[in-house]
């Protein structure tokens, strides 16, 4: 039997990360089957495996789709993700986050499916004591969205030892760039990713970008933060998929995935102004709440145990990428 016998689910696959990640899948011989409702993903980024539409609280959709494709494996990108709403929307988060995430899981008990990936994030440690981030950071998460990835990540550990299903937690920090290839990028509306809003406010689709907070106790008083590539996060969760089918055994882990170096705000639009040539319009703000002043990972574990090593360091080619779909795409 080859991979492409066997199908991999792949929820929220028509959104920035899932689309790239269906892309390696299909490089490494998968066949990703996405499934998504499209609330914020774009059916155009669907080019590598069939589409399921369906939304995760869905039961009946889920089984119709596991017992269509039969999937080896799941991988899980079908999160709401912005922060701010979460404050205001909870209800919203944990309803999509948790209880999604639990009605899948269920799904992929009953279906036989042995294998989850979990895309996770460095929001599960809140603000942390000191960095880099490794694992065995404490979690303790300051916001809704934090909260309800902490919340699926205990759920995988638990299905594992109820019901033999092995996970692997992937714990993002600040995701970033677009496809080198330029077949798929970052479109999210609203967007709130600090590079495509540089990049918005460097070719004029925004008057400005707001930098919010100058005096955090970094070298230039802005927030750092570790920008990983999306290509590299994709090869990521190739690599924890295979390390899952390679040991078998029921088991849970949690990898970090960063760069393991950080760039603050200044130097992201410094280095936009390098890579595009334009000015960037600036509008100094205060402070938001609970935005550490730096956030860095220590990714030693993902390198010794899955192999895994980013490719794309420098920050003016994570942005060049960026700028190369930022021409291409529609304006939102």
């Amino acid at each position: 039997m080859t991979d492409r016998d066997r199908p991999v689910l792949v929820t929220g696959g028509a959104g920035y990360i899932g689309s790239h990640i269906c892309k390696a899948l299909a490089r490494a011989g998968y066949l990703p089957v996405t499934f998504d409702n499209l609330i914020y993903g774009h059916e155009r980024a669907v080019k590598w495996g069939p589409l399921e539409r369906g939304d995760i609280l869905d039961r009946a959709r889920l089984d119709e789709a596991m017992r269509r494709h039969k999937p080896g494996a799941i991988l899980h990108f079908a999160a709401y993700t912005y922060v701010g709403e979460s404050v205001s929307d909870p209800g919203r988060y944990y309803r999509n986050n948790v209880c999604g995430t639990l009605t899948l899981l269920e799904a992929a008990r009953d279906n036989a499916v042995p294998y989850f990936v979990f895309s996770s994030t460095c929001a599960t440690y809140g603000i942390p004591d000191k960095v880099p981030l490794g694992e065995d950071t404490a979690q303790n998460p300051i916001n809704p969205y934090g909260e309800s990835k902490l919340f699926a990540e205990r759920m995988l550990r638990d299905f594992g030892a109820a019901h033999g299903i092995g996970s692997i937690a992937l714990r993002y920090f600040n995701a970033a760039g677009a496809d080198p290839d330029n077949e798929i990028g970052e479109s999210h509306d609203p967007e709130t990713h600090l590079i495509p809003l540089v990049l918005d406010a460097a070719s004029g689709r925004r008057e400005s970008i707001t930098v919010f907070g100058t005096d955090y106790d970094t070298p230039d008083g802005t927030c750092i933060r570790d920008y990983i590539h999306v290509a590299d996060l994709a090869d990521a969760h190739v690599r924890a998929l295979q390390h899952l089918e390679k040991s078998g055994a029921p088991s849970s882990a949690a990898y970090n995935l960063g760069n393991g170096q950080g760039f603050s705000v200044r130097e992201v639009i410094h280095a936009v102004e390098r890579v595009t040539g334009l000015e960037v319009p600036v509008v100094l703000g205060a402070r938001r709440a609970g935005d550490p002043a730096r956030l860095i990972a220590d990714s030693a574990k993902a390198r010794e145990e899955l192999g895994w090593e980013p490719h794309i360091h420098e920050l003016d080619e994570i942005i060049r990428t960026a700028w190369a779909w930022h021409q291409r795409e529609p304006r939102r």
